[in-house]
Protein backbone atom coordinates (compact mmCIF):
# COMPACT_ATOMS: atom_id res chain seq x y z
CA UNK A 1 0.00 0.00 0.00
CA UNK A 2 1.16 3.45 -0.81
CA UNK A 3 1.03 6.58 1.47
CA UNK A 4 -0.31 9.68 0.25
CA UNK A 5 -0.59 13.35 1.38
CA UNK A 6 -3.54 15.41 -0.23
CA UNK A 7 -4.99 18.25 0.69
CA UNK A 8 -8.98 18.68 1.97
CA UNK A 9 -11.07 21.52 2.44
CA UNK A 10 -11.58 22.54 6.47
CA UNK A 11 -14.98 21.17 6.30
CA UNK A 12 -15.04 17.94 4.74
CA UNK A 13 -12.47 17.43 7.71
CA UNK A 14 -14.84 18.46 9.91
CA UNK A 15 -17.57 16.14 8.93
CA UNK A 16 -15.30 13.14 8.37
CA UNK A 17 -13.88 13.98 11.72
CA UNK A 18 -17.48 13.87 13.12
CA UNK A 19 -18.45 10.73 11.00
CA UNK A 20 -15.41 9.26 13.07
CA UNK A 21 -17.01 10.25 16.56
CA UNK A 22 -20.14 8.54 15.29
CA UNK A 23 -17.98 5.29 14.77
CA UNK A 24 -19.31 5.08 10.81
CA UNK A 25 -15.63 4.85 10.13
CA UNK A 26 -12.43 3.54 12.60
CA UNK A 27 -10.37 6.80 11.29
CA UNK A 28 -9.96 9.42 8.83
CA UNK A 29 -7.75 6.74 6.35
CA UNK A 30 -10.54 4.53 6.80
CA UNK A 31 -13.51 6.76 5.53
CA UNK A 32 -11.13 8.44 2.74
CA UNK A 33 -10.52 4.84 1.89
CA UNK A 34 -14.07 3.51 1.37
CA UNK A 35 -15.57 7.12 -0.15
CA UNK A 36 -13.18 5.98 -2.81
CA UNK A 37 -13.98 2.63 -2.77
CA UNK A 38 -17.88 3.87 -3.17
CA UNK A 39 -16.60 6.14 -6.02
CA UNK A 40 -15.27 2.76 -7.90
CA UNK A 41 -18.02 0.90 -7.63
CA UNK A 42 -20.32 3.73 -9.24
CA UNK A 43 -18.08 4.07 -12.01
CA UNK A 44 -18.32 0.38 -12.37
CA UNK A 45 -22.09 0.45 -12.33
CA UNK A 46 -22.32 2.90 -15.07
CA UNK A 47 -20.49 1.23 -17.07
CA UNK A 48 -22.25 -1.73 -16.70
CA UNK A 49 -25.60 0.77 -17.02
CA UNK A 50 -23.85 1.59 -20.43
CA UNK A 51 -23.38 -1.52 -21.82
CA UNK A 52 -26.68 -2.51 -20.87
CA UNK A 53 -28.11 0.43 -23.19
CA UNK A 54 -25.77 -0.24 -25.85
CA UNK A 55 -27.32 -4.45 -25.40
CA UNK A 56 -30.65 -2.85 -25.59
CA UNK A 57 -30.57 -0.63 -28.87
CA UNK A 58 -28.64 -3.82 -30.39
CA UNK A 59 -31.72 -5.88 -29.52
CA UNK A 60 -34.26 -3.71 -31.20
CA UNK A 61 -32.19 -3.62 -33.89
CA UNK A 62 -31.40 -7.26 -34.33
CA UNK A 63 -33.96 -9.36 -32.10
CA UNK A 64 -33.11 -12.41 -33.82
CA UNK A 65 -29.89 -12.16 -31.96
CA UNK A 66 -31.56 -12.74 -28.55
CA UNK A 67 -31.75 -16.14 -26.84
CA UNK A 68 -34.49 -17.66 -25.29
CA UNK A 69 -34.70 -17.51 -21.65
CA UNK A 70 -35.26 -21.00 -21.56
CA UNK A 71 -32.07 -22.05 -23.62
CA UNK A 72 -30.19 -20.04 -20.49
Amino acid sequence: MVQVQLRVPDETVKEIDRWVAEGKFKSRSDAIKTIITLYEERERTRQFYKMLVERSEEAREKPEILAPLEEL
